[in-house]
């Protein structure tokens, strides 16, 4: 019995597999992921839609793009804007965006045709009156939004400010801490918005474990702790090299 957790993309991109067999007989012109509760977007010369495990569409109509179901719905494009449709392929709401993003945690971007982002809820209500520059994805309970300053700050998922910190520029937290810019350049900061560290890097990965590869400005690569400190030197910086050919 095939499981949706199981099926991967093939390599073709034009059907899924699950134990290096096809799921179904049926190509596509392009397939996305399967994602819960057992449903993948694909693509065809009808237009874009959805698939169950047997490769058979689960609704009639047919839209311009289409995309992966989180929460129990999905991002789908039209002439007429972007929406969310439910599993059965009927539309979540009315109203049209000129793009959406997926839900999570009970909450998902949308930008308006004016070119402003907020966030709405699982009916499609907005969860707050402000309109951003950008609004991300939740994730931990807190979502980057960018202000009309240009600066960047977490919001709560009913729109408050998680702190009074803003940044050049920002991410969502990852096991309670975020990476952030600021004049200086890119470090982590805790949920009071506070640097654990005073250095700064030119770029900085999210803590894996513990640790992070970050990149100075000389060009050197290191892994450092939640600390700040050293713990391995991965590539060191070197001598600028001329590409005069005389």
């Amino acid at each position: 019995m095939s499981d949706w957790t199981r099926t991967r993309v093939a390599p073709e991109r034009t059907h899924h597999i699950q134990d290096n067999l096809p799921l179904y007989s049926v190509r596509f012109t392009e397939v996305l992921s399967f994602h819960a509760p057992g449903l993948a977007a694909v693509r065809d010369e009808t237009g874009a839609f959805h698939i169950d495990l047997t490769g058979r569409a689960t609704y009639a109509h047919r839209f311009q793009r289409t995309f992966g179901f989180y929460e129990g719905r999905a991002a789908v494009e039209s002439p007429e804007g972007a929406f969310h449709v439910r599993v059965d392929g009927s539309a979540l709401t009315e109203a049209r965006y000129s793009w959406c993003g997926n839900f999570q945690e009970g909450r998902c971007t949308v930008r308006e045709r004016q070119g402003r982002y907020f966030h709405f809820d699982e009916e499609s209500r907005p969860v707050y009156r402000e309109r951003y520059g950008y609004a991300g994805d939740f994730r931990e309970g807190f979502a980057v939004v960018r202000e009309d300053s240009g600066l960047h700050l977490h919001i709560d998922r009913d729109g408050r400010p998680l702190n009074g910190h803003r940044f050049e520029d920002l991410d969502v937290f990852h096991k309670g801490f975020a990476r952030a810019r600021d004049l200086r350049g890119w470090h982590h900061v805790d949920r009071a918005g506070e640097p654990l560290y005073a250095t700064r890097f030119v770029a900085v990965e999210p803590f894996y474990n513990g640790q992070s590869r970050v990149i100075r400005g000389d060009g050197s690569l290191a892994v450092i702790n939640e600390r700040g400190d050293v713990v391995l030197e991965l590539h060191q910086a070197q001598p600028l090299r001329s590409t005069s050919t005389g």
